[in-house]
């Protein structure tokens, strides 16, 4: 498949495309896993504050979502080169800010560097919409689950970097603890050079050759156009529901479990290999959650997504304080459904809108999920501190079926209007 004005091989560039996002992708979330698996432990030792010590994942993941946006105004102006580039390094300055911080004892600036470590989230999420700018309609679940899927890598090999990286900072003078930012600093760097020299010619400006240009890059005025488009088609808007619900029941649930088994007196190590298991479930399948979506389709993969959803919350609920295999299967589905609903929503979202307003309405999206988790996972807190875990997966599991609402109410109205 060539382009008839530019006699470009497009089918060449999307495998490239794919092939450096891997890349991108792989550096990027080896970096943010590594600098937030330490950072809870961090803000205990070293500050003192165990009280305070959720704020370094809080502040990760509320900069995640408050950089999606500037990050889409990027691309929407430039292409997915500057979006991407510029949120990995981002990501990486907020790594060195967090040893500093770690150095000179500041908590404000440590929380200051996990917000813009979030950089390195913001791009690996957008980074999944960047293998689709060139994709066939009937392949871009495949590609993008392609790019979900090596967060593996990163999401495994990241927090066992701890030890070694401790070593590294050790011998640097630095605080051992803050070894794994100094190591996220340089990964997200490469990943913002993977993109940078990799992606050419850049995937969205190749597609929209001969489209009207997109909004001007302010972010208010692509936060506007994302959701202009968005509320303007039913499919986009099951599709932003999806995603947004199942990556809040996803992170309410999770955020918890630890807590839950550490009641019931479960070591350090058993807590990790249940988180290890769940992390599987989240990553390990997603091409087939993309190849499903293609011949399939997309809704149906979401409708079976929340069902495995369902299933997670069922069990996780019901087990008890401390380790058991029925939570372990939980987490394990929780992962799993959560891949099936952001691939097949995310693949039906882009299918949804023109390919003009496609950034501003993957920046949107990526903006509300992550706020959407962020006071879920400060909620679920909580809700099991005055009502317990099970009530939580309670909870989750109403959450979990509003796509479904929203879904019948979204058709009906289309047939009304038909």
């Amino acid at each position: 498949m060539t382009t008839s004005d530019t006699n470009v091989d497009l089918t060449a560039v999307q495998r490239r495309t794919v092939s450096v996002l891997v890349g991108s992708q792989v550096a990027g979330g080896l970096g943010v896993s590594a600098a937030i698996a330490v950072g809870a432990v961090l803000v205990t030792q070293v500050f003192g504050r165990e009280d305070l010590s959720g704020l370094v994942q809080s502040s990760q993941v509320l900069g995640a979502a408050l950089l999606a946006m500037p990050a889409a105004a990027l691309a929407v102006r430039y292409g997915r080169r500057a979006g991407l580039g510029v949120a990995y390094a981002l990501g990486a300055l907020g790594a060195v800010v967090a040893v500093v911080a770690a150095q000179t004892e500041i908590l404000a600036l440590l929380l200051i560097g996990t917000a813009l470590l979030g950089g390195g989230t913001a791009a690996g999420l957008q980074a999944r919409y960047a293998a689709t700018d060139l994709a066939p309609p009937d392949r871009r679940g495949r590609a993008l689950s392609v790019v979900v899927w090596s967060t593996t890598v990163g999401a495994v090999v990241g927090p066992n970097l701890a030890g070694p990286s401790g070593r590294l900072a050790e011998s640097l003078g630095i605080e051992a603890l803050a070894g794994p930012f100094l190591v996220g600093a340089v990964v997200m760097a490469a990943g913002a050079v993977i993109v940078v020299a990799g992606l050419r010619p850049d995937p969205l400006v190749l597609a929209r050759s001969g489209q009207p240009p997109g909004p001007g890059g302010r972010r208010r005025r692509v936060l506007r156009t994302g959701w202009t488009a968005i509320s303007g088609s039913p499919r986009a808007l099951f599709g932003l529901t999806s995603i947004v619900v199942a990556h809040t029941v996803m992170v309410s649930v999770m955020v918890m479990t630890p807590v839950h088994m550490s009641h019931g007196g479960a070591s350090i190590s058993i807590i990790g290999f249940v988180i290890s298991v769940h992390v599987a479930g989240m990553f390990a399948f997603s091409p087939i959650m993309g190849w499903l979506a293609d011949r399939v389709g997309r809704t149906p993969v979401v409708i079976g997504g929340v069902a495995v959803l369902l299933a997670a919350v069922a069990l996780s609920g019901t087990s008890g304080e401390g380790h058991s295999a029925g939570l372990t299967a939980g987490l394990f589905l929780l992962g799993l459904g959560w891949s099936a609903c952001l691939v097949a929503a995310s693949t039906l979202l882009t299918d949804a809108v023109a390919a003009e307003a496609r950034p501003a309405v993957q920046g949107a999206s990526d903006l509300l999920m992550g706020l959407a988790a962020a006071g879920g996972g400060a909620l679920a807190g909580v809700v099991v501190g005055r009502f317990g875990y099970d009530v939580l997966n309670m909870g989750a599991a109403v959450v979990a079926v509003v796509p479904l609402v929203v879904g019948v109410v979204l058709r009906r109205r289309v047939r009304r209007a038909g």
